[in-house]
């Protein structure tokens, strides 16, 4: 799984033909034009590289990639399984250097589209009053925190409102149906929710899964330390320094029971963008300090978490910390060369306890 390699066109008729259990004989048989040494070899190296199994393999897999997404494969099992364990760089200085030559090479697409030639209508002003409306616009991406510790009610505060469980809906005769205050295809909700809590406060260091339902923290595995989430968030050792990181998995196997084609994967995505955005949000009414990121290093997560990767698996990453006195909200640790940086024109909103 996670395997990539190049080859020649033959292999893909090589691979077509191993459609069905059959014998490396009968391909031999099948392509009498070729050595049949090489087609034995090129066998032995797909079997090496797993793009082949041999029937008498042993399944080390809990429910097995092939049954378990089976009514999503091919599109969506390639792309949750190509895009696992993806090589990151933290390296912010050659970040700074790689950007630079793409510039070089092409200029930065456009962030907005415009119809020239279309009648315009001005709009009128939003309404920026109020507590929502200076959340939305305090929320940004935070690369700096406070060494203060996270406050547990803050904590729970973020936890209920993201992904606990406001309300049962009952629908006969399949049962009870979750409301969240983020939507969900079919109110399945296949997100989970895992705190590593490295510094807060009345809290023990480890990783706690989070109970929707009970609003309570359930202790997954003791310890939490900066090297930790550094490794978990595929090296970016500036968010280490964050009180709290909550690690987003899908138990895919919530959505795969209803919908049973490929598309819904794209609907567990989105389900994980709703929820961090929610997340990152009543952050920002704590006056709190958010980030999220995809850089993950999943097989490494999915062992901490003790998932198998296949019916559950880690999608996405936020976290959250108290804001640094005198901090600007942009990347502090960027190089100097990287980009000016200039002072934030939207002031942080710190709710009223």
């Amino acid at each position: 799984m996670g395997q990539r390699a190049s080859a020649a066109p033959i292999t893909a008729e090589i691979l077509d033909f191993f459609g069905s259990w059959r014998t490396v004989d009968s391909l031999c048989a099948h392509f009498e034009n070729y050595d049949p040494a090489s087609l034995r070899n090129a066998v032995r190296n797909l079997v090496e590289q797993s793009f082949l199994e041999k029937s008498s393999r042993k399944k080390n897999e809990p429910a097995g990639i092939a049954k378990t997404w089976k009514a999503w494969n091919p599109a969506g099992g390639f792309l949750h399984f190509s895009g696992r364990d993806l090589p990151f760089d933290p390296d912010l200085d050659e970040t700074a250097k790689y950007m630079q030559s793409i510039a070089r090479d092409s200029p930065m697409p456009e962030p907005v589209k415009h119809y020239p030639r279309s009648k315009k209508i001005q709009l009128l002003p939003p309404r920026s009053e109020g507590e929502f409306p200076a959340a939305l616009l305090a929320r940004r991406t935070w690369r700096r925190f406070s060494p203060a510790p996270l406050a547990f009610s803050d904590l729970s505060t973020l936890l209920g409102l993201t992904w606990g469980i406001r309300e049962w809906m009952p629908v006969p005769p399949l049962g009870r149906f979750a409301l969240k205050t983020s939507p969900s295809g079919g109110a399945l909700h296949p997100i989970e929710a895992y705190v590593v809590a490295r510094d807060v406060t009345g809290l023990a260091r480890g990783i706690y899964h989070y109970d929707a339902a009970r609003h309570r923290l359930e202790l997954i595995k003791a310890g939490a330390t900066k090297a930790q989430i550094t490794t978990y968030l595929a090296g970016q050792d500036w968010f280490s320094h964050a009180p709290a990181v909550v690690l987003m998995t899908a138990v895919f196997t919530r959505t795969q029971w209803k919908y049973k084609f490929s598309r819904a994967y794209r609907v567990v995505l989105a389900e994980a963008g709703h929820l961090c955005q929610t997340f990152c949000l009543t952050a920002s009414w704590l006056g709190l300090a958010p980030f999220c990121t995809m850089a993950l290093a999943d097989s490494k997560i999915d062992a901490a978490l003790g998932i198998d990767g296949v019916t559950e698996g880690v999608l996405y990453a936020t976290g959250v910390g108290n804001i640094p006195e005198g901090a600007d909200w942009r990347i502090a640790s960027l190089p100097e060369n990287f980009g000016e940086k200039k002072a934030s024109s939207t002031p942080v909103h710190r709710r009223k306890k």
